[in-house]
């Protein structure tokens, strides 16, 4: 097997491998919480609240009902996701640069989020959430959610500060390089 293709199946399995954690807090979201009271982690501050009848749209209720819009949207997303780590990975086979590594972790963790909220909307029909951050009213969130949050703020941090024009252009191009 060569070097990139078994680099590639890493990140492949790390996304997996969150997808699966995703998968298994929310379950564990349905069987504790469903029909309970909150369970507070830090009181008033971090709740795990239930969000009866699942996310059927986006933050704040956004675009509600609008299931198939949104797994059209997930797989483009996800094919994009993979075409950008691939060539990412590209890069890091041919520089050795670590910053490549790090934009190809947020990739997966990206394409972990991606995943994990579109299985639910295919196997549900909505999106489960369960964290709630009661002092802003932020939208009841879930794991996947802060795979997305955490990855898009880093691969924009990334692109921003440390990665290259030319460099940034190889990463989104379609052609394979």
């Amino acid at each position: 097997m060569n070097k990139t293709l078994k680099s590639n199946l890493k990140m492949l399995v790390f996304a997996l491998f969150l997808v699966f954690i995703d998968q298994i807090s929310k379950y564990a979201a349905i069987i504790a919480l469903k029909g309970k009271n909150d369970f507070h982690i830090i009181k008033d501050v971090l709740l795990l609240h239930y969000l009866d009848g699942g996310n059927r749209g986006a933050a704040w209720g956004m675009f509600s009902g609008k299931i198939l819009m949104f797994i059209i949207f997930t797989l483009i997303a996800i094919f994009f996701i993979c075409i950008f780590s691939r060539n990412v990975n590209l890069l890091y086979q041919k520089t050795n640069n670590k910053i490549f590594l790090i934009l190809n972790i947020f990739l997966s963790m990206l394409l972990a989020g991606a995943v994990g909220n579109l299985i639910d909307r295919v196997v549900r029909g909505y999106v489960v959430d369960f964290i709630y951050f009661k002092p802003i009213n932020f939208p009841v969130f879930n794991v996947a959610d802060c795979y997305v949050t955490i990855s898009c703020i880093g691969i924009v941090l990334l692109c921003i500060l440390k990665i290259n024009e030319e460099d940034f252009n190889t990463i989104i191009s379609l052609k394979k390089h």
